[in-house]
């Protein structure tokens, strides 16, 4: 089952090909510790809400943008043997303050279609341990029902494996995760963000016409936002 490693940063808004070099310069070295895809996406459409949201995750300042990454690996056990061999100094300078970087280790829940687009949107929401086939069934409704038929091209919903906990950021403090909850690292991929932001608006006026299907998490902490890839490489 394939593994993904997934990481959130604040990186300064003047640093984007700074950037995009640290991704391109790290990649090398993961694809030979065995990675098949490394992708990175910079924030456009990045909402502030009144709970949680990229920008408080992070703690990113006025004059920085949240930008994410995953890396895919055919399993775990490849993910961890290829950080465990990765050592601090082979890796290329990080352009933004690495101590508030969020990461972790997620496993595939949910994944319809294609993940490759010209748009991203990203998720991270806190989901009860015992909710989780149900979290699963609602991806899909959504997916099949909303997202594809509006020109979604595919989905990947993936759920906490391996996620630490860190001392000023994390995946947990990012949505204020609770007891009994986990974390799932999510996006949806968009032909551009014409189509995406059309979808929005046609599922908006048709959901207003429709029951909302129960939430199997609490939305209002749930984080999400637009972003256009900036670098995506296969082995």
């Amino acid at each position: 089952m394939s593994y993904f490693s997934a990481m959130v940063a604040a990186v300064p808004k003047d640093a984007k090909e700074a950037y995009i070099d640290h991704e391109a310069a790290s990649w090398p070295l993961f694809a030979k510790a065995g990675a098949l895809r490394q992708v990175a996406i910079w924030g456009e459409d990045v909402m502030h809400g009144q709970q949680t949201d990229f920008w408080r995750a992070v703690d990113a300042s006025d004059d920085e943008i949240v930008a994410c990454s995953w890396i895919e690996w055919p399993d775990r056990a490849t993910a961890d043997a290829a950080w465990g061999s990765l050592s601090p100094e082979a890796m290329p300078p990080m352009p933004f303050d690495g101590k508030r970087l969020i990461f972790g280790g997620f496993t595939p829940l949910y994944r319809a279609g294609t993940d490759r687009g010209g748009y991203y949107q990203a998720f991270i929401t806190p989901v009860p341990t015992a909710n989780r086939d149900a979290y699963a069934k609602l991806a899909d409704h959504v997916y099949e029902t909303m997202f594809a038929p509006n020109g979604c091209l595919g989905t990947v919903e993936a759920w906490a494996e391996d996620v630490p906990r860190g001392s000023a950021t994390d995946f947990w403090r990012a949505v204020d995760a609770r007891e009994g909850e986990e974390v799932v690292f999510a996006w949806t991929a968009w032909p551009d963000r014409a189509t995406c932001d059309a979808a929005a608006e046609a599922m908006g006026a048709a959901s207003s016409d429709e029951p909302h299907p129960e939430m199997p998490f609490d939305g209002m902490r749930m984080v999400w936002g637009g972003f256009v890839p900036v670098f995506d490489e296969t082995a």
